[in-house]
């Protein structure tokens, strides 16, 4: 099964055609929609500085980014890690942007499109949930997702929300809560030992209808045939239903 991605970048500004960067990477893999625990996260210097505005919403400063490595440093190393897998990514077009321009800076003539496939989560959740905020706190909001540790953006910390979110828009998860400290190694927690939650392989449980439930609704369907003049459409399942079996 084709490994996901799920991918955020935090950056100097929001426009790279004016050359803004990328300044953080946060990827968290996900395998049959369980977190593997196999990420990439990397900070990275800049060729100009973090706009004032920018810092307020990721709270990057040019200090802290001083001594990390430059794009190209990192970029091949970051290219294998993510091709083959579908990146899941909100507001897709906005990193993708600004991916793209780093590999066409650093003279990659691949784009990410050529070498994944990818899935906005924000086109998925507007069209899911029309006339809404569907920005990642809405949605956490929305789907009962504790962000309360979020107080700034960060490219993994929003990559882990976001594959909390992801997995409830699709369908939902079952949550089996590991902490770091209790893995007695590198699980791809981060240094604050942040939880992660992963779907459990547990069966669904099937419930079937003894003797005395399918009596009763033998006498239900009765009534119903009698109120509708001939048989009702529960009579003429329950016919089908044991032709089928």
């Amino acid at each position: 099964m084709k490994r996901q991605i799920i991918l955020d970048t935090e950056t100097t500004g929001i426009e790279p055609k004016e050359g803004h960067n990328i300044i953080e990477i946060g990827c968290v893999e996900m395998v049959k929609r369980k977190l593997t625990g196999n990420n990439y996260h990397q900070y990275v210097k800049p060729d100009r500085e973090v706009e004032a505005e920018a810092i307020s919403v990721h709270g990057i400063t040019n200090e802290y980014l001083d001594d990390k490595p430059k794009f190209r440093e990192v970029m091949l190393e970051f290219i294998e890690f993510i091709r083959g897998a579908e990146l899941v990514i909100h507001n897709a077009p906005f990193d993708v942007g600004f991916m793209n321009a780093e590999f066409a800076r650093n003279g990659i003539k691949e784009r990410v499109e050529d070498i994944c496939t990818i899935v906005d989560t924000l086109a998925m959740a507007r069209k899911k949930h029309p006339g809404q905020k569907n920005n990642l706190n809405a949605l956490c909001r929305r789907y009962g997702i504790d962000n309360s540790h979020r107080e700034l953006h960060g490219a993994l910390l929003d990559s882990e929300i976001l594959a909390d979110v992801y997995l409830l828009m699709t369908g939902g998860q079952t949550a089996l809560l590991l902490d770091a400290n209790d893995s007695g190694g590198d699980d791809g927690a981060g240094e604050s030992g942040e939880i992660r939650r992963v779907q459990s392989d547990m069966e669904l449980i099937v419930l079937k209808a003894d003797a005395n439930e399918l009596a009763a609704h033998q006498s239900f369907v009765t009534v119903l045939d009698k109120k509708c003049g001939g048989e009702s459409v529960w009579r003429q399942l329950s016919v089908i239903d044991s032709t089928v079996h």
